[in-house]
């Protein structure tokens, strides 16, 4: 039996609940992926708060917090058999309880570090990666004349769905700041004020106007980089194994 589920976290802790309650599960999937057959059953696993937080509390205590926290992490990531790597991953930790975070050679557990690895090693990488740009918000003043109020933006397009690890670092970094942090291959930003912030969803088509000084900015640090540069030393293989290529996009000082 396959369990399929909306792609929430809430959704799949109650996926490993169903294979505990109801029946064993052969897989787990989001339903907007799985392709459906008449030749082999499957059932789609309502998300239900209660379910998913009893789920939760009983990774937490008979497991571990560590291992919550790969498990979450793990979630996060685009594998695309994450899930069922999770399912195992929770059968053996229920099993062998914390020592499990010592089992690195089991296949269980080394397939969802390596996952949690990638995870992580994006994450760090993007936080040196992230080029925030001054732009302007349109605002109706009091007076109904049209108001500029800048704000900081940054596009990014993560392997995985990091967003939300990353966003307290630049909230705590930039606590006067007002910006938005958006992925545009998962449609989804950080909303970020007065330090405090919420993750909401964004159109990846959304423009928005990028202020003269923030041009000027972007032309001095170009004029600044060609003249400090030592051409002699030269090293396009380890800048793009520093700052891998698929990121350059984003990065205001290629543009």
């Amino acid at each position: 039996m396959d369990y399929l589920y909306d792609g929430s976290f809430e959704g799949f802790l109650c996926c490993v609940y169903a294979h505990y309650y109801k029946e064993k599960a052969d897989g787990i999937y989001p339903e907007e992926d799985y392709q459906r057959s008449m030749l082999y059953p499957f059932y789609l696993v309502a998300t239900e708060s209660e379910k998913a937080e009893r789920v939760y509390e009983a990774i937490q205590n008979k497991i571990s917090n560590a291992s919550l926290r790969r498990v979450y992490r793990t979630f996060l990531s685009n594998d695309p058999q994450k899930e069922t790597k999770l399912l195992h991953y929770l059968i053996l930790g229920f099993r062998k309880g914390r020592m499990i975070d010592s089992l690195h050679s089991v296949s269980e557990v080394y397939n969802v570090q390596q996952i949690e690895k990638k995870v992580a090693n994006e994450q760090h990488r993007l936080l040196g990666l992230v080029r925030f740009s001054t732009i302007e918000e349109s605002k109706e003043g009091s007076n109904s004349e049209s108001k500029a109020h800048q704000i900081l933006y940054a596009p990014i397009e993560p392997d995985h769905n990091i967003l939300e690890l990353i966003a307290d670092h630049f909230a705590k970094r930039l606590p006067m700041e007002t910006f938005i942090l958006h992925d545009l291959r998962r449609e989804k930003a950080v909303f970020c004020q007065d330090g405090n912030w919420y993750l909401g969803d964004l159109n990846r088509n959304i423009r928005f106007t990028v202020t003269e000084d923030e041009l000027g900015y972007r032309s001095l640090w170009k004029r600044y980089f060609d003249s400090i540069a030592i051409l002699e030393r030269t090293n396009p293989a380890c800048q793009k194994r520093c700052m891998p290529v698929r990121y350059w996009k984003n990065l205001t000082e290629f543009h």
